[in-house]
């Protein structure tokens, strides 16, 4: 494993375990220091330095035009949705966007139903891709990644995976919105998240559910992290929502450190990143996960636990994959 990567993960401290219900989350403190410097997509949009548009006025659904117009770089998570224009998208994987820069990033449609313009940019939707679906969008982005060198998904699997959860949460979504869905839930995220608080210098969090880790996301910067915390957490929190839950099943600290240790049998393929940094990916028996570094600094990390079934989701064929590159 990169040394980088690999030293990051053994600063992990955790913080005192949360539970409420089936779901128990575990702060994630580094002990390192914020290091490099840069703005999150809420504080860059609201200060008026990013622009996010289409690619051109045809429009490309895996594309989108951003432009940076500040002098730090801006992070982009990935899952984060960006709503607007031709249809809803998300990241299809974290980007450090290069300041006074012009970058055409690879994103998933996640507005099925919809190809016209609802207005000329992109704004932040304030949603983070649930948990289950961006496993499954990362794992075909890593197989895309291996088989042709690039951030491109399923995206038919994406859209699968978004009436599935419509279905579950007995949602019917206008437009096939991903962003329908999660609004429609509101309420029931609004009691779930009142439950789980951030700690002083926490820059990460680890999710049980049932007993069982889901996965994590950690991100470099402490402030960083504190502005894009309701969204991650709300993004694991969809999920468990539809999951019944099961007595007996106990989140441990030992469980947690588990799979920390088994992050570091995973295999690793280092591509370069589409802004600064290197893209890493990891596929192990039980995980698949990324982790964006630049310089001395992991910048964001996510790792989630799957089963054997779930490496690839439902896969399309090359030539459907291909042909959902355009409209």
């Amino acid at each position: 494993m990169e040394e980088i990567v690999k030293e990051n993960l053994e600063r992990v401290k955790f913080g005192e375990l949360q539970v409420h219900q089936h779901i128990a989350i575990l702060p994630m403190l580094i002990t390192k220091g914020d290091g490099l410097d840069y703005l999150v997509m809420k504080e860059a949009m609201e200060g008026n330095l990013l622009l996010v548009t289409e690619v051109s006025e045809g429009g490309s659904v895996p594309e989108l035009k951003v432009i940076n117009k500040g002098d730090k770089p801006v992070l982009l998570l990935d899952g984060e949705e960006l709503s607007g224009a031709k249809q809803n998208r998300v990241l299809n994987t974290t980007i450090l966007l290069k300041e006074l820069s012009e970058t055409i990033i690879p994103v998933s449609c996640t507005e099925h139903g919809r190809w016209s313009y609802r207005s000329s940019h992109f704004e932040e939707s304030g949603h983070i891709m649930s948990a289950k679906i961006r496993r499954a969008k990362n794992a075909s982005v890593h197989e895309n990644l291996k088989a042709m060198g690039v951030f491109q998904s399923d995206q038919g699997a994406v859209w699968e995976e978004i009436a599935m959860q419509a279905h579950e949460n007995k949602v019917t979504p206008v437009t096939g919105a991903m962003s329908d869905v999660l609004e429609a839930k509101q309420a029931d995220l609004d009691v779930l998240m009142d439950s789980f608080t951030i700690v002083p210098g926490q820059n990460g969090l680890l999710v049980f559910v049932n007993g069982e880790v889901v996965g994590f996301d950690m991100l470099s910067r402490q402030g960083a992290f504190e502005i894009i915390y309701p969204k991650l957490l709300k993004s694991y929190l969809m999920d468990a929502l539809v999951e019944k839950p099961i007595k007996g099943k106990e989140a441990t600290l030992n469980k947690a450190e588990a799979f920390l240790n088994a992050i570091m049998d995973c295999e690793e393929r280092r591509y370069d990143s589409v802004g600064y940094g290197y893209d890493y990916r990891y596929e192990g028996k039980k995980i698949v996960g990324s982790a964006l570094a630049y310089g001395e600094t992991v910048v964001h990390g996510a790792f989630f636990k799957i089963t054997e079934s779930g490496k690839t989701g439902h896969m399309s064929s090359l030539s459907q994959r291909r042909a959902n590159r355009t409209r």
